[in-house]
């Protein structure tokens, strides 16, 4: 069916919007009739197609289009792919008539955008394995993630008109893969608005009420801000330097994520803004030197925290970010973060990979960009079996602060915060850190297992008999560690499977006994075993010594007998006899069907999400700002129940709860704690942990409570406690 009137008139309209944002990157003719081309197809491509929201389909590829040149900062290749990425993957087009037409590069990028799209519609499996294939382009053409992070991002924008389980799906997925990757790629507003947008569909209330306080506080904040900034003004004029200064409100997101991380109010969130200076340099000195004589002046006027001054102009994130973070106690004892960059690296801020290319050239320390797209593109390409297990790796290398360390010779490395002398050791190459059996960090010797910190000097202690240990990857956070361990282990695995079997084989075949599945079940279940390679790999690596096979082996006979007896009995019940422990289990069968995730516990009264689990059936039941939640809504999207999950009201049953203390010590503190939970509200405790140290005292209390009324009660009873400063729950699952 074709357009309306209506339709090509709105069609018009962002065509004409789209070509005024070309205008900036339009070379000549050439460029114009190459765009036009791209538009003309697509709208033939898509002609009389409409979105879920009732608007020609067509706006989307133009929305994303725009937003490719405009928050991104890409060229006319990218705008031209922008138009056709869609086409190849819901028309008749193909790779090949996009080839024919636009030339190899574009149908490259088309193609690449493509099977991107099939990622999040796929199996898990498949899904991993597209994700691979496409993120290894990364360090070919970054521009291919770029339109697919611009069209998520207008995906999110007209997210409204989506049902909910769908919604919370493509949250899940932003949440947990595009927003990391946005942020990795520098792409800093992208990756905010796709915060906020993920926080406005999931928590649409909770969204609203932080909107509605940042406004009614607005006229407050200015006033303190002008306040503030009177003084930095007067001496940045003083010193004849061009510059512009702003103030930027922290996202609603991030006040939200500190609002539930430290379970405190909007009210007690202090640092909601950051005052930012973008200054034009000049020649000389150097734009490293100007900041610090910009940051030299502000702390004449007010004084520093010193440990919170980040310096990212000599050594700059992994994606390129560059500037230098200082905070300030301002008037009236606020502290206030101060951002000090020049014109060129608040572009990079903005723009990310667009703007490092485009300054490539001019910069000395634009490296660390091209080695991360590097380490990235090796990660990729080694072999995971699990689908699952790749995509959690993969993330693993999105979303981390960093710090840098140093090799004996100097040589610096970068890390992600958390990281081992174990991932120092990987990093430098995969033999050593397999070879390693400790570490010299600052010239003392440490466990190879120690946590490293940014300015740390580590050299590696290796051993030619030295091998990886299973604990070692739940001790490792970098990808490349992770998959080398895994992948040892799963080498020295398979040689065991193999050596077991053989001398199983030849056991039983020194008691002239014949190898049946029967026999195999009996002898695993003696051992401990569930599954055969299990069995196999604890025989090869001589854990199991099979030193009573016979025995167990000659017992399976009388095993047979029972088991025949039992089946007999059971088949000669009678119907009419009720059988009270199966009457107990199912007397409300829609119970049985839903488990509380361990992950997250939610109470009744928290707000929560259905998943089935793909391997039992079962309903798993997560809280909604569960962040284990929005990862398997990114890997298994078509799992989130559709129905609103609500609590049971005639259920008096009780769950396990958490409660996070701290304070100042005294005598009889613990007493008046356990009064509390046992006298006042008649509750069972099922741990209580309490730690002191300089006579501050902090622990954790687990108890059984019936909904989220009952704790709020027990909480609110414990700060009226003397000495208690901080009650929160505990939240299991931080990112």
């Amino acid at each position: 069916m074709d357009y309306s009137r209506e339709d090509e008139r709105v069609i018009d309209e962002a065509w004409q919007d789209l070509k005024a944002s070309c205008s900036k990157i339009c070379k000549g003719e050439d460029d114009w009739n190459f765009i036009k081309r791209a538009f003309f197809l697509a709208k033939e491509a898509h002609q009389g197609v409409r979105r879920r929201s009732g608007e020609p389909y067509l706006l989307h590829p133009i929305a994303v289009a725009k937003i490719v040149i405009e928050e991104i900062g890409l060229g006319v290749k990218s705008a031209v792919a922008a138009l056709l990425h869609d086409v190849v993957e819901d028309t008749e087009y193909t790779v090949e008539d996009i080839e024919r037409i636009f030339g190899q590069k574009i149908a490259s990028m088309v193609d690449g955008l493509t099977k991107m799209s099939g990622v999040f519609n796929a199996d898990t499996s498949a899904q991993a394995e597209y994700f691979r294939k496409v993120l290894l382009t990364l360090s070919h053409d970054v521009r291919v993630i770029l339109i697919k992070i611009a069209d998520r991002l207008h995906n999110m924008r007209t997210l409204g008109y989506m049902p909910k389980d769908k919604q919370i799906k493509v949250t899940g997925e932003t949440i947990h893969l595009f927003a990391p990757l946005a942020y990795r790629l520098g792409l800093y507003p992208i990756k905010s608005e796709l915060e906020d947008l993920c926080m406005k569909y999931r928590f649409p209330d909770e969204y609203a009420e932080i909107q509605r306080k940042i406004e009614e506080t607005e006229p407050e904040r200015q006033q303190y801000i002008n306040k503030f900034c009177a003084p930095i003004h007067a001496i940045l004029q003083q010193n004849n330097i061009d510059y512009k200064l702003s103030a930027r409100v922290k996202s609603i997101y991030s006040i939200w994520s500190k609002m539930q991380r430290k379970q405190i109010p909007f009210e007690e969130i202090y640092d909601l803004f950051a005052i930012r200076i973008v200054f034009k340099p000049l020649q000389f000195p150097s734009e490293k030197t100007q900041c610090w004589q910009i940051y030299s002046s502000i702390t004449d006027i007010y004084t520093p925290k010193p440990d919170r001054l980040r310096d990212w102009i000599s050594m700059p994130k992994a994606n390129g970010y560059e500037a230098l973070h200082s905070t300030v106690m301002g008037n009236d004892g606020i502290w206030v973060e101060v951002q000090i960059r020049t014109q060129r690296m608040e572009e990079i801020a903005d723009h990310g990979f667009a703007a490092h290319w485009k300054y490539k050239q001019a910069a000395q320390n634009e490296d660390a960009f091209d080695n991360w797209l590097g380490k990235i593109r090796d990660a990729l390409s080694g072999s995971t079996e699990n689908a699952v297990e790749f995509l959690d790796n993969f993330k693993l290398s999105l979303y981390t602060s960093e710090i840098t360390v140093f090799t004996p010779k100097g040589e610096q490395r970068k890390l992600p915060f958390g990281a081992t002398a174990l991932d120092f050791a990987y990093d430098i190459h995969t033999k050593i850190g397999n070879k390693a059996i400790g570490a010299k960090i600052n010239h003392k010797i440490e466990p190879v297992t120690k946590q490293i910190y940014s300015g740390d000097q580590i050299e590696i202690i290796t051993a030619d008999n030295a091998s990886p240990k299973p604990e070692w990857i739940d001790i490792v956070v970098t990808t490349k560690a992770k998959q080398a361990i895994a992948n040892y282990l799963k080498r020295e695995r398979e040689d065991n499977i193999s050596h077991g079997l053989a001398i199983f084989e030849q056991k039983v075949a020194q008691f002239n006994i014949t190898l049946s599945g029967s026999v195999l079940r009996k002898v695993m279940q003696a051992y401990g075993c569930k599954y055969k390679d299990e069995f196999y790999s604890k025989i090869g690596a001589g854990i199991i010594s099979l030193d009573n096979i016979e025995k167990i082996i000659k017992s399976s006979s009388a095993s047979k007998m029972l088991k025949f007896w039992k089946l007999w009995r059971d088949s000669r019940k009678d119907d009419n006899i009720e059988d009270i422990n199966t009457q107990t289990a199912n007397q409300d069968p829609e119970i049985d069907k839903f488990t509380i995730a361990s992950c997250c516990n939610p109470l009744p009264g928290d707000s929560v999400v259905g998943f089935k689990d793909p391997m039992t059936g079962r309903i798993i039941v997560h809280k909604a700002t569960c962040h284990e939640l929005n990862r398997l809504a990114s890997l298994f999207g078509q799992n989130i129940i559709k129905e609103q999950i609500h609590w049971s009201q005639h259920k008096a049953v009780s769950y396990l709860s958490t409660i996070e203390l701290r304070g100042i010590d005294r005598m009889g503190l613990l007493l008046e704690i356990s009064r509390v939970v046992s006298e006042d509200f008649s509750i069972n405790i099922r741990e209580v942990s309490i730690r002191s140290h300089d006579g501050i005292f902090e622990g954790n209390l687990s108890i059984y409570v019936q909904d989220t009324d009952s704790l709020n009660a027990i909480m609110d009873k414990f700060r009226h406690i003397k000495g208690i400063e901080s009650v929160k729950r505990s939240i299991d699952n931080k990112e």
